[in-house]
């Protein structure tokens, strides 16, 4: 059994968090264990407000005992992690974690360190902040930041991609075997450019930059999650890397054919398993 416990928001209507990973991640073959952070109506971005619940930290580990003791947790291949509603689920997602290898240590743990970007609010507190840099960093395998992310992480300030490669390369000594940078924003606005690090190599995709009257959310969630089925389908990883780009693009001209604000991740489901376009990636080191 291909295995991924995933511990994200999640909305009831649209796509973000878990409500944009888990069936893409169940589309390629995997056993998806959705645990929520917190539950909305829909996600914060709209205007008219939102309805919900962030969940007790508690809940996770509670989660974790009962999956334990039915054996799941040596079924597990891999741990994906999202935006927390509070830093006390920081805490119990290491802990998770550390069960989670301790039971099967070929898992792997994949953080994608939520906390916001340059063209909305900080969407985490400071101590959620802390927490992502101080604990689950450290842990990760692979480390999924955008741009904002990145440079909160490593205190380096990106505005090119020399810029973000010694970023990457600094985020690589923290812990994190892999850097995947969800978005480069700096590097253009008229393509989004991805970044991939390892010690030993670095590569870059581009794809063009799909202009929407409402930027859909959960795209980094979603590009967090093909990249980790990928990894754990057996591709290299720099291949990993180059689907994640190439079956979000696809899933992204379906939303803009459709002229919707939300992902098309369902109707544009068969980019999951094929894309159409194909990105190459560029080696840079």
């Amino acid at each position: 059994m291909k295995g991924i416990i995933s511990i994200q928001s999640h909305v009831v209507y649209g796509r973000a968090g878990n409500s944009a990973a888990v069936f893409p991640l169940q589309r390629l073959g995997f056993e998806v264990w959705p645990i929520h952070t917190v539950q909305f109506s829909n996600n914060a971005q709209y205007k008219q407000g939102w309805t919900g619940t962030k969940f007790n930290a508690s809940l996770i580990g509670e989660l974790t005992l009962g999956l334990d003791r039915i054996g799941a947790l040596s079924e597990c291949q891999g741990v994906l992690s999202g935006y927390l509603a509070n830093s006390a689920q920081a805490l119990e997602i290491r802990k998770l974690v550390r069960q989670v290898k301790r039971s099967n240590p070929n898992a792997i743990y994949v953080c994608d360190p939520v906390m916001g970007g340059p063209n909305k609010e900080d969407i985490v507190s400071d101590d959620v902040t802390s927490a992502i840099i101080e604990h689950l960093t450290p842990i990760a395998d692979v480390l999924v930041p955008s741009q904002y992310e990145l440079a909160a992480i490593t205190g380096i300030a990106i505005e090119s991609l020399q810029d973000a490669i010694a970023a990457c390369r600094k985020a690589l000594t923290l812990g994190p075997k892999m850097i995947v940078v969800k978005h480069l924003h700096s590097i253009s606005d008229n393509v989004f450019t991805m970044l991939f690090a390892m010690t030993d190599q670095c590569y870059m995709v581009q794809r063009p930059f799909i202009k929407f009257d409402e930027q859909p959310i959960g795209i980094g969630d979603l590009i967090s999650a093909l990249f980790t089925a990928g990894l754990l389908s057996g591709s290299e990883p720099h291949k990993a890397f180059e689907y994640a780009n190439n079956a979000c693009y696809g899933i992204l001209k379906e939303t803009h054919i459709q002229n919707v604000r939300e992902l098309q991740i369902v109707s544009a489901q068969d980019c999951l398993i094929e894309p159409k376009d194909r990105f190459m990636v560029q080696r840079i080191y």
